[in-house]
């Protein structure tokens, strides 16, 4: 029973841990950008929570979920206050290899106001965080983004 009990957490583990390092698009094929998480609460409590489905606020055709109603009310009043930079791509991939690549919506920083969200997971059997390779050269990387950003949207 110990050895049952032993197995089942280090199973559980390792499902929790997939999750954690879990890949979104930017807008998936639904529509639904950054794997739902609310786009203000980064702002407002430097956290990566995620939405609730039924609190929506939609731009076009991608649509955006909120923690709660004062969220989704702060979003709609002034969308490009929050919305992630590089349309919610990897900003060190947009930066640093012209790409856009999927984000970890857990791994965010906020600099100047402004949200930047990055790869963090396994990529050719090695976990990469691409939030530590910014931070080694933030100044360099922001210094282009715009630019960068501009040339491959």
């Amino acid at each position: 029973m110990k050895n049952l009990k032993s197995i089942l957490v280090v199973a559980f583990i390792a499902l929790f841990s997939n999750g954690i390092f879990a890949q979104v698009e930017a807008v998936d094929k639904s529509g639904l950008a950054i794997g739902g998480y609310d786009v203000v609460a980064y702002h407002k409590a430097n956290k990566a929570i995620k939405g609730n489905p039924s609190i929506i606020e939609k731009i076009g055709k991608t649509e955006y979920h909120f923690a709660n109603k004062a969220n989704a009310k702060a979003f709609k009043a002034n969308p490009d206050k929050y919305l992630p930079q590089c349309a919610g791509y990897c900003a060190w991939g947009v930066v640093e290899k012209d790409s856009k690549f999927s984000i970890n919506p857990e791994t965010f920083k906020i600099v100047n106001n402004k949200l930047y969200l990055f790869f963090n997971g396994d990529f050719n059997g090695s976990q990469v965080n691409t939030l530590d390779i910014w931070n080694k050269d933030e100044a360099k990387y922001l210094k282009n983004i715009d630019k960068k950003w501009a040339a491959i949207k």
